[in-house]
């Protein structure tokens, strides 16, 4: 009887330390409650004297009075307490600080219930055949599509008012994110206004009359390239030559007039093109699907819009970037994906884009992305919109 005695003590124990848990947890709460409202206040000090929400100096102070109170075996956790305190704290001064020129204010500035445009003139990277043009047909009804030999001369072309879209591949599900593209985001002033995906199927096309056994050299984009990897590695020796898109490696193997090149390129470029397949399906895993944005001169968001997507950058410090995660997950936004890309010239410094999924119609989302904005060093609202 006695060990069960012992246990049950335990668990009566146990019952009453979190009961005084419970009392101290109300008392936080009504202390936390105050302490907001403090900030309230302080944030119409500051807006009166225009002054930032952020105040490094003091939160430092702050945090060295902390950990000097603090047992050291506990010093790490006051800290991280007082720095989420913080943020929670520079985020609701933030909500209360008037703006003008922000993000909430230019989204509801943008015209609502809009129709997507089924007739359009429309950029796409390559020639005839090319995956870009086959993701536009798949967005678009009908589009009067100029094909330009690089992405920058879609992004050029939007920008320019030359054309009224542009659609640009962005990453693959077997090779990862068109570098190209990210880089060129940074540079060029767009809004994304929807997605799709496309199954990508890689055929290896040469003239008729050419044998897989007599190829010396392969045609393609340096994405493609690397959709077929097992491929390459079962024909050593042969060349491999980068070309600036899929259909374009399919239109310089017909008129080569050579029987020992082949292109890794879309089945649609063989008919197109007069070649016929040596190996059909020779991407990597049957599962290979690219994703392809469209992007606006101006800002569209058509009903149904439930992705966003941002650029930003944040200071060179341990957290930073976890501190802006934090804050989208304290709402509920889902991150789906997060990539980096260093700016070019400076000393190991990044850029950061980002997908949401989230609706751009969330009051707290929109606040946010305000206090964000106003924050970050670096800050792009580059569109909401829908994949399909």
């Amino acid at each position: 009887m006695k060990p069960i005695y012992c246990k049950e003590l335990k668990i009566m124990d146990l019952k009453e330390l979190r009961n005084r848990i419970d009392t101290l947890d109300d008392e936080l709460l009504k202390l936390f409650l105050q302490r907001m409202e403090l900030c309230s206040q302080v944030a119409e000090v500051k807006a009166q004297i225009k002054k930032p929400v952020a105040d490094a100096g003091r939160e430092r102070e702050i945090l060295s009075r902390v950990t000097r109170s603090s047992p050291e075996e506990l010093g790490g956790y006051a800290r991280e307490l007082y720095s989420t305190l913080f943020r929670l704290s520079r985020s609701y001064q933030s909500s209360k600080m008037p703006r003008s020129g922000s993000i909430s204010e230019f989204i509801a500035g943008l015209e609502k219930d809009l129709e997507f445009p089924k007739t359009v003139r429309a950029a796409c990277q390559g020639i005839e055949g090319a995956y870009s043009q086959q993701a536009c047909d798949k967005v678009f009804s009908f589009a009067d599509i100029t094909f330009f030999r690089s992405f920058e001369g879609v992004f050029n072309a939007v920008e320019k008012g030359l054309c009224d879209y542009g659609v640009l591949p962005i990453e693959n599900s077997s090779h990862g994110i068109v570098r190209d593209v990210y880089d060129l985001m940074r540079s060029h002033s767009f809004y994304i206004v929807r997605s799709t995906s496309l199954q990508i199927k890689h055929d290896l096309l040469a003239l008729p009359g050419a044998e897989l056994s007599g190829i010396r050299e392969i045609v393609s984009h340096e994405q493609a390239i690397g959709q077929c990897a097992k491929l390459i590695a079962s024909m050593p020796g042969v060349r491999i030559t980068l070309c600036e898109n899929t259909a374009v490696a399919a239109k310089l193997v017909a008129e080569s007039g050579r029987s020992d090149i082949a292109a890794i390129s879309s089945p649609v470029c063989a008919d197109m093109y007069g070649l016929r397949p040596l190996k059909s399906g020779v991407q990597d895993s049957d599962n290979n699907r690219t994703r392809f944005i469209v992007i606006s001169k101006k800002a569209e968001i058509y009903p149904g819009a439930n992705r966003i997507s941002i650029l930003f950058s944040t200071p060179n410090k341990a957290g930073a970037l976890s501190g802006v995660l934090s804050r989208l997950a304290d709402i509920g936004v889902n991150l789906t994906r997060l990539e980096s890309r260093p700016v070019a010239g400076t000393d190991f410094e990044y850029v950061f884009y980002a997908d949401l999924d989230a609706s751009v119609r969330s009051p707290e989302l929109l606040s946010l992305l305000d206090e964000l904005s106003d924050e970050l060093r670096t800050f792009v609202f580059l569109g909401s919109y829908s994949e399909i």
